[in-house]
């Protein structure tokens, strides 16, 4: 078994999908099944990996920050953490009573300590505030987890 956190921006740019796509699946099938995917379901990242783990064959365990985290998502990306979530075999629900930048510093760091194996979509840049992906980057290291950085060279956010 092999447990994957899952972090990444938000915003991904649509040129760069494709390869991340790609280098996704191939570090999934380098790992040891069953697959038990660790993710927040945020938009952009979270999302897309957390779909290839099912695709894999794999099973989502969803972390929710905080009370209302749902409303911070609207149109498609709603659907599709709405889609994600229904799939979810676990969830947990951290105890934060509104979603904030330390709700997902803790979601964050939350995953980085469930994981033998943190899959980061990341351009490598610091953290635009609290709680972001080179900060459960960061954490997962600190712990000693095994840091995949998946990210296409010459990509920006």
């Amino acid at each position: 078994m092999t447990r994957i956190g899952v972090t990444g921006h938000q915003g991904l740019p649509t040129d760069a999908i494709e390869e991340i796509t790609e280098r996704v699946a191939g570090i999934l099938r380098e790992l040891e099944p069953p697959l038990i995917g660790y993710s927040s379901l945020a938009e952009g990242a979270d999302q897309l990996v957390a779909q290839l783990i099912l695709d894999a064959g794999g099973q989502l365990h969803a972390v929710i920050p905080s009370k209302d985290y749902d409303t911070t998502f609207s149109g498609p990306p709603k659907h599709e953490y709405e889609r994600l979530l229904s799939a979810a075999s676990a969830t947990t629900d951290l105890p934060f009573p509104e979603p904030s930048e330390e709700a997902y510093d803790a979601a964050g760091k939350w995953v980085a300590e469930q994981c033998d194996v943190l899959i980061a979509v990341w351009d490598g840049l610091p953290a635009r505030g609290l709680g972001g992906t080179a900060d459960a980057v960061a954490h997962a290291r600190a712990l000693g987890r095994d840091v995949r950085i998946v990210w296409p060279p010459g990509s920006q956010r």
